[in-house]
């Protein structure tokens, strides 16, 4: 039996790793190439002057409010004008010590026209969006400006960006549990490559993603990189000040490492059992506070920095971060030990069996709490994007803790296997076997190198000869490691169901890296709340407003031009009216008089005179006019320009259909 094992377990093992791989794969490129500007966390919810408004003087300043805080730079509010000129003065500030306002003054005597307010901010959790909307003074305009429909960053920058920030939290993972595993399990070769990697994955991300982070917010290229002043303008901000203080806390975390892998491992044999327990004590105090504090850096700087509960959240993420690492990186640790054919002791398999336990406990317990303060209701599960890949993360938990389960069944039998019964008397029969078949193969190594040599001598070392040897030394070496590794059958079991728990969770971290850059359900949901009017049981059908051309022409050459008729939201109720008159060149132009009637035939309603008022040159507006219903209304627009020069124009309107 023990000599089949390694066959039977090598193509379980890559078809495994290769179904787990294009999983990963596939989630990978959601996480890279799949977000979109709605995946940004801080959201446009008001706007004064309001998106498309209409006003009769020049505001003094234009205002913002967002969904959450924002942080601004001097270029976080752009105003243009018609001929695409920036007309706004000064840097935007919050409002009143609000982080989710952002105003900015305006140049006084500002001429009628269309102008352009381009944004682009940095939510308080780090991540950038951006829009634009319109507003005009007097009267609308052609414009010239033009803003860039990207609300988000470069695609090149954003998507190196988010590959980063997984490869950080991996490194975390492999750091914090390597560490842990060898503290409290087993120190080894593996292990120590598996934590020193760690840190240096962590440590080179997040040095990568302090140099990406300003052309990240700042929509540029991947030049952006080398520019310092954007780099100065980072270490000024929440983001930039935790990835520094992760790169400070990870240079003391290199020593704890050698101190870990160096003075402690040696006095693993030490007669002087009380200088071993002190070391061992403030490596364990060193190695919390390093851990918590890493930890802490993507806490005071994402998710639960902002929002509900802030001080409660952010600890619980710390706690939730650690068992994070504890769990991952231990399975990943306890894999490359079983891997490497090293002995390990079954009291520290079991010891981290219950580690593992309580990694699990923990974090089931902290997600729950971050799944409620995120989501925030039940329909957000299934409504927003963040909804959904929680419940994919949900899943894949789920699997890894049934996967878990089977580890620790091999484990008991690992704990119990000296007492066990017939089961195990096979296992030992097979782990003789085994045994015998590893002398043969190494005697017949041995014999073949020693006819190897003697031929080499004999014919003066024939390459043919010599490359078959040598293969036939390396087949006969990994068969060795193989029986080492699979020959006993609960240790091979164990090694095979950690190492799906291992893939699995790679894939965890995956969907996890994905949930940090969606926007919150809650957030998300009072977002689409504030577009509805603050109710979610408005039923009203969603109609854009009407606008009209209509050519006139009252007979002189003074009397031609254009009028522009708009009815807003164009509902039965409470509707808003402008009428705008031009010239040929597009210029404002007041006319004598205006009068609009509004008739619905079907229904014999009207005509129904709406009341204009005359508020700008070539601009009369109706702020309240009610239709009692919708339907297919006719509207005739007369002009006058004279005395006795006038012309009506009639058009059809769809109004509530």
């Amino acid at each position: 039996m023990t000599s089949r094992t390694p066959s039977l377990t090598r193509p379980a093992t890559r078809r495994l790793l290769s179904v787990c791989g294009a999983l990963l794969a596939a989630l990978l490129c959601a996480l890279s190439f799949g977000a979109s500007p709605a995946a940004a966390h801080a959201a446009l919810t008001a706007t004064d002057p309001a998106d498309g408004a209409v006003v009769k003087t020049a505001p003094e300043q234009v205002r913002l409010t967002f969904s959450e805080g924002v942080l601004l730079s001097r270029d976080s509010v752009r105003i243009l004008d018609p001929k695409s000129n920036r007309v706004d003065t000064g840097n935007p500030a919050h409002v009143g010590g609000k982080s989710s306002t952002a105003a900015v003054a305006l140049r006084p005597g500002l001429p009628n026209g269309t102008y352009t307010v381009a944004w682009k901010v940095v939510s308080e959790d780090s991540h950038p969006v951006a829009g634009a909307f319109t507003f005009s003074i007097g009267a609308p305009s052609k414009t010239k400006a033009k803003v860039p429909s990207d609300a988000g960053a470069d695609g090149t920058v954003g998507t190196l960006y988010d590959i980063v920030r997984y490869v950080a939290y991996g490194g975390f993972a492999a750091l914090v549990g390597g560490c842990v595993f060898a503290g409290l399990c087993r120190s080894s070769r593996a292990v120590q490559k598996l934590a020193v990697g760690g840190w240096v994955a962590l440590f080179s991300a997040t040095l990568l993603l302090l140099l990406l982070r300003a052309p990240y917010t700042n929509g540029e290229g991947i030049g952006g990189v080398f520019d310092l002043g954007g780099l100065g303008d980072v270490l000024s901000t929440k983001p930039g000040a935790a990835l520094l203080s992760r790169l400070l806390l990870l240079g003391a975390a290199a020593l704890f490492l050698a101190v870990l892998f160096g003075s402690y491992a040696r006095r693993a044999a030490d007669e002087d059992q009380g200088r071993r327990q002190d070391l061992a004590f403030g490596l364990a105090f060193g190695g919390t506070v390093l851990s918590v504090g890493i930890a802490a850096t993507w806490a005071m700087a994402e998710h639960a920095s902002v929002g509900i509960q802030a001080k409660v959240a952010m600890p619980v993420d710390v706690v939730h971060l650690l068992a994070v690492g504890v769990w991952l990186g231990g399975l990943a640790a306890l894999v490359v030990t079983l891997r490497a054919g090293e002995p390990i002791g079954r009291s520290a398999v079991h010891r981290f069996s219950r580690l593992a336990f309580g990694s699990v406990v923990v974090l089931v317990l902290t997600g729950v709490y971050q799944s409620w303060r995120q989501v925030g209701s039940w329909d957000a599960l299934t409504d927003t994007e963040y909804g959904r890949w929680l419940l994919v993360k949900v899943g894949l938990v789920a699997v890894l803790i049934a996967i878990a389960s089977v580890s620790r069944r091999w484990t008991g039998r690992l704990v119990d296997a000296p007492a066990a019964g017939a089961d195990d008397k096979a296992d030992k029969t097979d782990q003789k076997a085994g045994k015998n078949a590893d002398e043969k193969a190494t005697e017949e190594g041995a014999e073949e190198e020693e006819a190897g040599n003697e031929t080499a001598e004999g014919t003066a070392a024939d390459p043919v000869r010599t490359a078959q040897l040598a293969r036939q030394k390396a087949a006969v070496a990994k068969a060795t490691t193989l029986r080492a590794r699979y020959g006993d059958l609960a240790r091979g079991s164990l090694y095979r169901s950690v190492l799906a728990e291992t893939v699995v969770a790679v894939v965890l971290l995956a969907v996890a890296t994905q949930l940090s850059t969606t926007q919150p359900g809650r957030a998300a949901s009072a977002v689409a709340s504030a577009k509805d009017g603050g109710t979610a049981a408005d039923t009203s059908p969603t109609v854009d407003p009407i606008s009209v051309e209509i050519p006139y022409n009252t007979g002189p050459k003074s009397g031609r031009g254009k009028a522009i008729f708009m009815l807003d939201p164009a509902l039965p109720g409470d509707n808003l009216i402008h009428v705008f008159t031009f010239d040929l060149a597009d210029r404002p132009v007041d006319a004598a008089e205006a009068k609009v009637t509004l008739t619905l035939p079907k229904k014999n309603i009207g005509p129904l005179s709406v009341p204009l008022e005359h508020v700008a040159t070539g601009h009369w507006s109706a702020k309240s006019f009610q239709l009692p219903m919708g339907g297919t209304w006719r509207l005739a627009l007369t002009v006058r320009t004279s005395d006795i020069d006038q012309v009506t124009e009639t058009r059809t309107l769809k109004i509530g259909q």
